[in-house]
């Protein structure tokens, strides 16, 4: 079967990714440890890495569709809006409440070294600079983060423009073969990564680009290829197997050699598993990704840790639901309803609420 645009359950895949992403953090926030690990990459990575790919497929179709100046204007309203909204909500809401509970009171609270309102400015390009918040959280097992899960969208933002850019090239957008080079090139990037990094001088931000390039070019390539391939449960279990064998031989550089196998794999996952309505027609899995590490930081100050692994997970996994839906709702949604009415577009497809929560 081809792939459905219209039919699929990659709104709740991307929940399920989001929250891995929060079981994984649960382990260091909590003080219990790194959590579970496959080759080299714990589970919030690699649902990070889910991400990436399955963006990289709906991304690509975004830019094919459109022009370059509607293309950016969506991928902008899409992840910015919500993120600097969340940077706000971090700086007055929850910043405040660590900072009492760690000092006894807000005395100093807006002009310490590092303030509220240089949280929101400095991080409002999707660079994190500083995690912390007047020296909050403290006296806690993981200190000075309240959000570790935004790094990811200032690496997702420079695949949207490096996809935008590559479909430039008019052979990009006629053929599979302009994204072929780019993916087999940034994975050769990766395997020589110590190479590439001495290009750039030591840039410490070059690996992870490096790292999660390829992983996002395997999913625009398999978009690319899409009326070449059809979608069956032999071929979706043979990629998945041929992946998991990949990357456990070469855990280094095995993912992204095989990153066009892992998204046909979760594609076909998404259709055949079955979601709910309320599901399919709202998309709250960026929500989740971007307000899950506050929430857990809080229910730790609070000592909702102390409870045990299941509890602390079933108590963040709730406030974070409730997060997520607010800024769906209230900031998501119309965001996108005023951006798609101002500008000309197809019919809209999956592809419109793809943002990685990594």
């Amino acid at each position: 079967m081809a792939f459905d645009p219209r039919n699929n359950s990659l709104n709740l895949i991307r929940l399920v990714l989001a929250l891995l992403v929060l079981v994984s953090h649960t382990f260091p926030i909590a003080g219990w440890g790194d959590g579970p690990m496959y080759a080299d990459e714990n589970l919030g990575g690699w649902a990070v890495i889910g991400f990436f790919v399955l963006s990289g497929y709906l991304i690509m179709g975004s830019r094919v569709r459109t022009d370059a100046g509607t293309y950016l204007m969506h991928r902008v309203a899409r992840i910015f809006p919500a993120f600097l909204v969340c940077l706000v909500v971090t700086a007055l809401a929850f910043a405040p409440i660590g900072y009492w509970r760690l000092n006894g009171t807000l005395s100093g609270f807006l002009t310490t070294a590092n303030t509220p309102a240089n949280y929101v400015f400095a991080n409002s390009f999707l660079r994190m600079s500083d995690y912390s918040v007047a020296g909050t959280p403290g006296a806690v097992p993981y200190p000075g983060a309240w959000n570790g899960s935004l790094w990811s969208l200032y690496f997702e933002f420079l695949c949207y423009i490096v996809v935008g850019l590559l479909a430039f090239v008019p052979l990009v957008r006629r053929s599979a073969w302009g994204i072929a080079v780019a993916f087999v090139l940034s994975v050769v990037a990766q395997i020589r990564v110590g190479d590439v990094v001495a290009l750039f001088g030591g840039n410490g931000e070059i690996p992870l680009l490096a790292k999660l390039l390829p992983y996002f070019l395997g999913g625009a390539l398999l978009y690319m290829l899409k009326d070449r391939i059809r979608f069956s449960a032999p071929f979706g279990l043979l990629a998945a197997g041929v992946s998991f064998a990949t990357i456990s031989l070469v855990p280094s550089w095995g993912g992204q050699l095989v990153a066009p196998l892992v998204a046909y794999a979760l594609l076909w996952v998404s259709l055949v598993l079955p979601a709910p309505r309320v599901i399919l027609r709202n998309d709250v899995s960026y929500g989740a990704y971007i307000y899950a590490f506050p929430v857990q930081q809080m229910v730790v100050i609070f000592g909702g840790h102390t409870l045990g692994l299941v509890p602390y997970v079933l108590i963040c996994t709730a406030f974070t639901a409730v997060l997520a839906t607010a800024s769906w709702l209230l900031v998501e949604r119309p965001v996108m309803r005023r951006v798609r009415r101002g500008t000309p577009s197809p019919a809209p497809t999956a592809a419109q609420a793809a943002v990685t929560p990594g």
